[in-house]
């Protein structure tokens, strides 16, 4: 009797972190999770809340989340308060990203340089006469403070300079590509999962789309977990099947 209980209970997995994992990669890797363990017998629930990397790492520090969600490196701050709690912060790489910039559509340009993207976000360029034939105020648009992808954009594309005081933050890639597509003097950056996002168009960088290899903006994208406190039995079976070829079909599915 003790075991029917046991197998006919709800297993809860908390996931917290990452936008850019969590808006839509992991969600439908837990479905398929979920609808997989079922023919088995076994009920899986999910937790899963995107708002941010920073929010994913501090999640494994506190314990509120079996597995963080991150679209960076862990800070060494970070990692050193998590050693402080008895942690052992400890990545996954589940998945790769390239970090997309896109226009509206209706925008001339076909390609941008590294360069140019510093100008922009730094704020050293305000119109588009700038780099282009095209005249207008640029509206440019980041992520949020608490972003992974806010960080790695600011050192991989801008130099590690500081975003120019009159870029538009929004929580999401979702919102930045609904902004974009309807502003024609827009610009911003996503994950690959949204550059099918109707309105915008997608800029080669250096010349390279962002799923080749050779693409400049280029991350990987993490599962965190605490080395020093042994996951459930079910939140390791979830990571392996994220990892194994049917979760990984997901992944390329949703463009990382």
């Amino acid at each position: 009797l003790t075991l029917g209980a046991t197998l006919s209970a709800t297993e809860t997995i908390v996931i917290k972190g990452s936008d850019t994992l969590g808006a839509k990669m992991v969600p439908q890797i837990a479905e398929a999770f979920k609808a997989k363990m079922a023919k088995q017998g076994v009920e899986v629930a999910f937790e899963i809340a995107a708002e941010g990397s920073s929010t994913g790492v501090a999640s494994v520090i506190d314990g509120t989340a079996a597995i963080g969600m991150s679209s960076r490196d862990p800070k060494a701050k970070e990692i050193a308060k998590a050693k402080t709690k008895g942690v052992d912060m400890h990545t996954i790489t589940v998945a790769k990203d390239g970090i997309a910039l896109i226009v509206n559509e209706a925008s001339p340009l076909e390609g941008i340089a590294l360069e140019e993207i510093e100008l922009i976000f730094s704020g050293d360029v305000t119109d588009w006469s700038g780099i282009t034939a095209q005249t207008g105020s640029i509206s440019a648009y980041t992520r949020n403070t608490s972003s992974g992808t806010y960080a790695v954009f600011q050192k991989m594309a801008m130099n590690s300079r500081d975003y120019g005081s009159d870029t538009q933050k929004m929580a999401g890639n979702e919102q930045i590509a609904a902004e974009v597509a309807s502003n024609a003097n827009g610009i911003g950056y996503v994950g690959l999962a949204y550059i099918s996002t109707p309105g915008v168009k997608v800029l080669p960088v250096q010349g390279a789309q962002p799923d080749s290899k050779d693409y400049p903006l280029a991350r990987p994208l993490y599962y965190l977990t605490n080395k020093s406190q042994p996951l459930s039995p079910i939140a390791q079976q979830f990571i392996d099947f994220s990892l194994s070829d049917e979760g990984q079909e997901i992944v390329k599915r949703v463009h990382f």
